[in-house]
């Protein structure tokens, strides 16, 4: 398992073993992340004459200049790998499952759950969604679903949660078990989009600084962000830290759209441009809820996209300071060509840049020379003025290698990381214990009044002990006494979570967090 930091790996795990019903995602979704879609084209079966009609495609729309000789007789694939990683051909049941993601398809119920035990756990129900609104609450245990029974199978993952994936206004039957009732009860419910708000926290870290957590820019993130920011401009807020860590982008209007709140009136927040694309720039209107006031953005390896470009824009006009690790640098445009057989071709059409010129992509084929020369020669070309040319190779150490480098780097966190505990991860036990035993131990109420100062105490941690050693793992005394400090917060977070949410998670997590206390101080 890939090293990382104790906060990021939890957060990536807790949510890739959670799924949100009622998330909707759209053609709207493919068009802002820089993709467009053309009409089906009628080309031949044979693959040498689809071969020749894709290189066509790449001669007239690809981003850069491209020696089209040396692509024929290559396989489809073996060709779109001479361009760049996400160039992509879709075979017909990719692309139906790629349109599909993006068309809307997958309304749901308004649930978040967990595989325990081979069976569905609740963790979480969206306040007023079509599971609240049914008497699905946080705890239940889904046994059957329609007809299936699902408790208790050791079903795929995918086929438990994928039978409660449905479009709009259709009906789902569940079994559910309500804690501490001896019978289940078939309670039937409708699907349809369930609103979930993109912040997934907005409270207040200090007295006068607030912070806002954003996994991910969506339809609505914009106006969230306001709604946010409001309240906490009420409660006194006038710095701010926007943790954009782990978030892997989204809408580019939502990102424009935030921006609109930070900036002033018209600043360059982000340009896109290709070899067959004009240079389209993005201007901020002004009049945002936050334009004045401190602020302290923190990103790391896994910010990207619609996360980098605000973070870029921020950076180069000097709004206010990045912290964390360099983004994942995610900066390319698409736009996919449909064949009529079904197949598509999402291809590179043009770059976002940052308004002092900088491309958010990473390099995969130039080094830095190679970058340098290409300010060069589009200061000499007339595109860069002086200015931004010159503090373009001013600020040449974070193009190195591409994305957005912070102004205050802090380092990876690794302790108490080793075998025993990637064990432990890997094997879900830490959530288990809590879902399985902890859960019922504590209350929300309890939790949320104590939370500064709440641990884990020596009996829960012997149960957890006996817990690891009832899932067949051998216990490694010294791995596990160096990992326990790890262990413990990782468990107390996770309570958290199950009893406050994502709000609650986050506040667990930022009391020890090291990027949230750089943040602190660099506002002072």
């Amino acid at each position: 398992m890939k090293k990382t930091t104790r906060n990021h790996l939890l957060i990536a795990l807790t949510y890739s073993l959670t799924l949100i019903g009622g998330m909707v995602v759209g053609f709207k979704f493919l068009k802002d992340q820089g993709y467009q879609l053309q009409k089906p084209m009628a080309y031949a079966a044979d693959s040498s004459r689809k071969v020749d009609e894709i290189i066509h495609i790449i001669n007239k729309n690809y981003v850069d200049e491209v020696n089209a000789d040396s692509m024929h007789h290559l396989p489809i694939d073996s060709l779109l790998h001479q361009l760049d990683p996400h160039s992509v051909y879709l075979p017909p049941a990719k692309a139906n499952e790629f349109a599909e993601t993006l068309g809307g398809n997958f309304e749901g119920i308004g649930i978040e759950y967990y595989i325990l035990n081979d069976t569905l756990l609740v963790t979480n129900v969206v306040k007023d969604g079509p599971a609240f609104l049914s008497g699905i609450r946080q705890g239940d245990k889904i046994l059957k679903i329609d007809t299936v029974f699902v408790s208790g199978r050791d079903l795929p993952r995918e086929q438990m949660i994928g039978k409660i994936k449905g479009r709009k206004g259709t009906a789902v039957k569940l079994s559910i078990l309500h804690p501490g009732n001896p019978q289940p009860v078939l309670l039937s419910v409708n699907r349809a989009r369930v609103k979930v708000s993109s912040i997934d926290a907005a409270y207040m870290l200090s007295p006068e600084t607030g912070y806002v957590r954003i996994s991910k820019f969506g339809a609505d993130t914009d106006s969230d962000f306001v709604e946010s920011v409001r309240n906490l401009k009420g409660k006194g807020m006038k710095k701010l830290v926007l943790d954009l860590r782990d978030n892997g982008g989204g809408y580019l209007t939502a990102a424009t759209g935030l921006a609109n709140q930070i900036l002033t009136e018209n600043k360059l927040i982000v340009y896109t441009q290709g070899k067959h694309e004009p240079r389209t720039d993005y201007f901020s209107t002004g009049g945002g809820e936050f334009e004045q006031g401190k602020l302290a953005i923190l990103i790391n390896e896994n910010s990207a996209s619609a996360s980098e470009i605000l973070a870029g824009a921020v950076q180069d006009l000097d709004r206010g300071v990045i912290i964390g690790r360099r983004s994942f640098g995610k900066g390319l445009v698409q736009e996919q060509f449909p064949f009529v057989d079904g197949s598509a071709l999402n291809l590179t059409i043009a770059r976002y840049y940052t308004p002092l010129g900088r491309s958010i992509q990473k390099s995969y084929k130039k080094g830095y020379n190679a970058y340098q020369n290409e300010i060069e020669d589009r200061f000499n070309d007339g595109e860069l003025t002086s200015v931004s040319a010159k503090d373009s190779l001013k600020k040449s150490k974070a193009f190195l290698g591409g994305g957005i480098q912070p102004d205050i780097y802090v380092k990876m966190d690794t302790s108490g990381f080793n075998r025993f505990y990637a064990k432990l991860i890997a094997k879900k036990v830490l959530f288990d214990f809590v879902y399985d035993v902890l859960g019922n131990r504590y209350t929300a109420s309890f939790l949320e009044q104590n939370l500064a100062t709440f641990t884990i105490n020596d009996a829960d941690y012997k149960d957890l002990v006996k817990y690891i050693q009832s899932k067949n793992i051998v216990i490694e005394p010294k791995l596990l006494q160096a990992a326990k400090p790890l262990i413990l917060n990782d468990v107390k977070v996770l309570l958290c979570k199950y009893h406050l949410g994502d709000a609650g998670y986050y506040k667990a997590l930022n009391l020890s967090d090291a990027m949230v206390k750089q943040a602190l101080s660099s506002l002072q």
